[in-house]
């Protein structure tokens, strides 16, 4: 598995950007002790858009959690 590049944490949700075996493209793991999500990113993706990534992230919680008060 590649190197952690990055920790954060948005809001209650922890996110790790890590390396991948591809050269161009980045791992981005996300748990909030709930639910899990991983998906990969480019490097220029992520060094451009993280506020957009980082955005994305948040909704799509907080859709998990809509959907399962319904």
């Amino acid at each position: 598995m590649g190197s952690v590049i990055e920790s954060y944490k948005l809001g209650k949700i922890q996110v790790e950007i890590s390396e991948t075996d591809h050269t161009n493209k980045l791992k981005v793991d996300c748990n909030d002790g709930n639910y899990h999500s991983a998906f990969t990113v480019r490097k220029y993706e992520y060094k451009n858009y993280k506020r957009h990534m980082n955005q994305r992230i948040k909704n799509a919680y907080n859709e998990q959690y809509k959907d399962q008060e319904e």
